[in-house]
């Protein structure tokens, strides 16, 4: 791994931890050149899937996008690091397994919202405004309702 400050080709690697789901290794390394500390994330890839747009664009999957649109449903929300990182994998491995090449961008948003709506209700509500493209506050009142419907 080379070092993001200096970028010298051999890094060290100091500590190792794995997720509670498995499927994730935290490593803690240091570079011996300039002394630097940094975190790698390294996570399991079955295969590289390919996102199919709306529009019909197709782009590589990213994890880190997918990551980055739950942590904005979630954000200001008392919901540990780890259950954001496990939701995120669980997903991940779910559209992995479905052993199709190309996933419509439905097929995420569908799984998101799964996942949200048990994790937390308000992020479910958050995420699915943008989802399904809410236009005005009669859209979070239907939609608040058939959530309550469902208890």
């Amino acid at each position: 791994m080379r070092c993001p400050f200096c970028s010298c080709p051999d890094t060290q690697v100091k500590d190792s931890r794995v997720s509670e789901d498995g499927y994730t290794i935290r490593r803690r390394r240091s570079c011996p050149k300039c002394g630097s500390r940094f975190t790698t994330l390294e996570h399991i890839q079955m295969r590289d899937l390919v996102v199919v747009k709306k529009n019909d664009v197709r782009v590589p999957f990213d994890r880190e996008k997918l990551y980055k649109s739950v942590l904005l449903a979630l954000s200001k929300r008392q919901v540990e690091p780890d259950k954001v990182d496990q939701l995120v994998n669980r997903i991940t491995r779910q559209l992995e397994s479905l052993n199709e090449q190309e996933i419509k961008t439905s097929t995420i948003g569908e799984q998101v919202m799964t996942e949200l709506l048990a994790l937390d209700k308000v992020a479910y509500i958050r995420y699915a405004s943008v989802y399904k493209n809410f236009t005005n506050p009669q859209d979070f009142e239907e939609f608040a309702a058939v959530l309550t419907q469902k208890k």
